[in-house]
């Protein structure tokens, strides 16, 4: 199944690039390796802010964590025309960095990004698992929940 056709079966729609906040470029590529710029939760074209720990569950840093991801497949899209492909010629995602806004005595920003890394896997199937690294932060920009970047293989 192709990738599109498994995004249709989700009910998922990719959205457009978004516009960086500041001086750096939505991705770059070098390579067969496509680096994507970190996104952060968004909930009705909002950033989406909280902190887990304080004012957020799981359960709900885990739902920023698959709109994100969302987000990041529609970058890599975007990234994937550009290089003269689409995502069916993804090889790998083969990192993931998530950022979890949290107080310092919470411990769960592992299950927080498994939002994101379920469904790369559900969309990408075995070319979805990859190498990741979660990390619990004072802060992250606008106050957002989560914030996550990528590294993807392209064929």
């Amino acid at each position: 199944m192709s990738v599109y056709d498994k995004l249709k079966e989700l009910n998922i729609t990719l959205p457009p690039v978004a516009v960086p906040a500041a001086a750096y470029v939505p991705f770059v590529q070098t390579g067969n390796l496509i680096f994507l710029s970190g996104h952060i939760a968004r909930q009705d074209g909002k950033p989406w802010v909280g902190q887990l720990g304080a004012n957020m569950t799981t359960d709900e840093g885990k739902l920023a964590a698959r709109a994100i991801a969302i987000d990041l497949m529609g970058t890599l899209h975007a990234a994937c025309v550009a290089a003269g492909a689409d995502l069916n010629k993804v090889t790998r995602i083969v990192k993931l960095m998530s950022l979890v806004n949290s107080t310092g005595s919470y411990t769960e920003q592992h299950l927080v990004t498994n939002g994101a890394s379920e469904l790369f896997g559900q969309v990408f199937g075995d070319r979805g698992a990859h190498a990741r690294s979660a990390f619990g932060v004072a802060q992250i920009p606008l106050g957002a929940c989560v914030e996550i970047e990528l590294i993807a293989q392209i064929g």
